[in-house]
């Protein structure tokens, strides 16, 4: 921390006496002082209670009677205002708490008694402003035009049974919905049907409908899948150790590009890339065909694997304007789906509460990704306007 020129109190504490002779120092001149600052926080508040009057009157000419129009948050007869939902709303859908421990939180950090069954419902609050506000659709809107989409999907206990939390996103976009893991689940997102970029995803078979796309494979997990095959059997696999070699290279060679402005390897780089790709995924497969051991099993499903996906494979080299070597976009984007499931006693009571945490998270992510705090962003969604991503990235 660093000291600031105007504290809110200072307060001096002068020696009263010589250390030495015992001689009262009063009187003395200072000669030299050392400043100490304390940062802390008061006690909360209680909170501010204002009352909003609906009068009723008669015209004096034709009799009607008219009442005033109050503020939109105001509803119930008695109720929270808007600053009181978004900092429920930050505690259990933005932090991930659960219900009763927010509710603890904000009585105890912001003098708000709260039930618990009102912090429990504070979520379907905020998804429904959400799923009003056009959010959702514009999210939709701008991901169908970004050059690549990552994509990927994580399981959810939630209504007693198994669902699962889909995902879109980029650098600044998150849309999330859920659904079974079907191709139709896929597509109820409405952003991957008829999009026409790359799709940064891993191997699950049922993105492969998706055919007006093209696709790239996520470069971390071939890592990690070679990696385990070379450590289990090192004097066996070492195909799988110069495999991981190559893409590492292929990657620094693809970053190089993007760093140097340019659209494409240099025609020489890329045919070396792909030869010695083809030569190491065969040895693979030979060197494993005819050895009947689980480890050899593996071996040949990831050497066919590279031999039959080297398109998806090698996108992030044949377009090395796009940083889509790996798919941790959307591992880090989808995340927070399991942090709430473990903090929620490992599933979520509903469906319905499932698809309420997906749309929130979509809009908090989103918000956070343009560097807005999750607060700000839900103090904005509950005093009536909400936040909208103004296009793809930020200009500039």
């Amino acid at each position: 921390m660093k000291l600031i020129d105007d504290p809110d109190a200072r307060f001096w504490f002068p020696p009263a006496a010589c250390r030495r002779c015992g001689k009262g120092l009063a009187g003395a001149a200072v000669l030299a002082q050392r400043r100490h600052q304390v940062t802390d926080i008061g006690r909360a508040p209680p909170p501010v209670v204002t009352e909003y009057v609906a009068q009723a009157r008669q015209c004096p000419c034709c009799a009607a009677v008219t009442e005033g129009e109050l503020p939109p948050f105001v509803r119930a007869r008695a109720s929270f205002g808007p600053e009181t939902c978004a900092q429920a709303a930050n505690l259990a859908c933005g932090n991930y708490i659960p219900v009763g421990r927010a509710a603890v939180l904000l009585r105890e950090m912001a003098g708000v008694a709260a039930s618990t069954g009102w912090m429990a419902g504070i979520r379907g609050r905020a998804a429904a402003l959400v799923a009003d506000s056009g959010f959702t659709d514009r999210v939709r809107e701008l991901l169908k035009t970004a050059p690549a989409v990552h994509a990927d999907e994580t399981p959810a206990r939630a209504g007693g049974g198994m669902r699962y939390v889909h995902l879109a996103c980029t650098a600044y976009l998150t849309h999330m919905h859920t659904g079974d893991r079907s191709a139709d689940a896929i597509d109820a997102g409405g952003v991957l049907p008829g999009y026409r970029g790359i799709i940064v995803r891993d191997g699950y078979f049922a993105y492969g409908h998706l055919t007006d796309a093209l696709h790239a494979w996520c470069g971390a997990r071939l890592l990690r899948d070679l990696k385990d095959l070379y450590d289990f059997e090192p004097g066996r696999q070492d195909w799988a150790s110069q495999m991981a070699a190559l893409l590492i290279e292929a990657r620094s060679a693809a970053r190089h590009a993007r760093q140097a402005g340019k659209t494409a390897l240099d025609a020489g780089v890329l045919e070396d890339l792909i030869a010695r790709y083809r030569a190491l995924a065969t040895s693979g497969l030979a060197a494993n065909t005819y050895r009947r051991t689980a480890t050899a099993k593996d071996a040949r499903r990831i050497a066919r694997r590279f031999l039959n996906f080297e398109d998806m494979i090698l996108r992030f080299a044949t377009r090395p304007d796009l940083d889509i070597f790996t798919n941790n976009e959307a591992e880090r984007t989808i995340r927070p789906v399991k942090v709430q499931q473990r903090s929620s006693g490992g599933a979520w009571r509903t469906i319905e509460g499932l698809a309420d945490f997906a749309i929130i998270q979509s809009y908090l992510s989103t918000a956070t990704k343009w560097g807005i705090s999750k607060l700000d962003a839900l103090r904005d969604l509950f005093n009536g306007h909400p936040w909208i991503p103004p296009g793809l990235e930020p200009s500039g």
